[in-house]
């Protein structure tokens, strides 16, 4: 493996750690717009929020259960945040391993942008939402992408 600074000054980490990065701000702007949905509907899922959100502090027990609740926009939006914690998580740690093996730049960048389209495209329809099979074509290729990372990493002979 090349040393540490010749692999942080490649061209393969930096378009790694933008990638990255993009992905992870996309994920990180999830709860926020799950919020948004939760305080737009009025949809929370514990008391105290009722309270200290809508003013509701008087209101019997009852009366803010009413509140807490499922709405199926809200869930929609949080099993996207989901989907991304369960997918985004994975390709930073195999990119990084995939990083450390020196691939091709070309190569590289093939599977970074498919991967960032990938979860952009699926969040988008996740939320619209798109007929299937659009969000499953593109959770497969997000999937398809870390697998072949870890293939490539594993037939470096990076295994003990």
């Amino acid at each position: 493996m090349a040393e540490l600074t010749q692999i942080l000054d490649s061209p393969q980490f930096k378009a790694f750690a933008s990638y990255t990065t993009i992905v992870l701000l996309k994920m990180l702007l999830m709860g926020p717009l799950t919020g948004y949905f939760r305080l737009t509907r009025k949809v929370f899922c514990n008391p105290e929020d009722v309270s200290s959100i809508l003013g509701v502090s008087g209101k019997t027990k009852e009366e803010k259960k009413k509140y807490i609740r499922n709405d199926p926009d809200v869930e929609r939006v949080r099993r996207c945040h989901q989907n991304d914690l369960e997918n985004i998580v994975p390709f930073v740690g195999i990119g990084l391993l995939y990083i450390l093996t020196g691939p091709d730049l070309s190569m590289a960048l093939l599977h970074f942008r498919i991967f960032v389209i990938s979860r952009f495209f699926h969040t988008v329809a996740y939320l619209v939402p798109l007929p299937q099979p659009s969000r499953a074509f593109s959770w497969v290729a997000g999937v398809g992408i870390n697998v072949s990372m870890a293939y490539h990493i594993l037939s470096k002979g990076c295994i003990l």
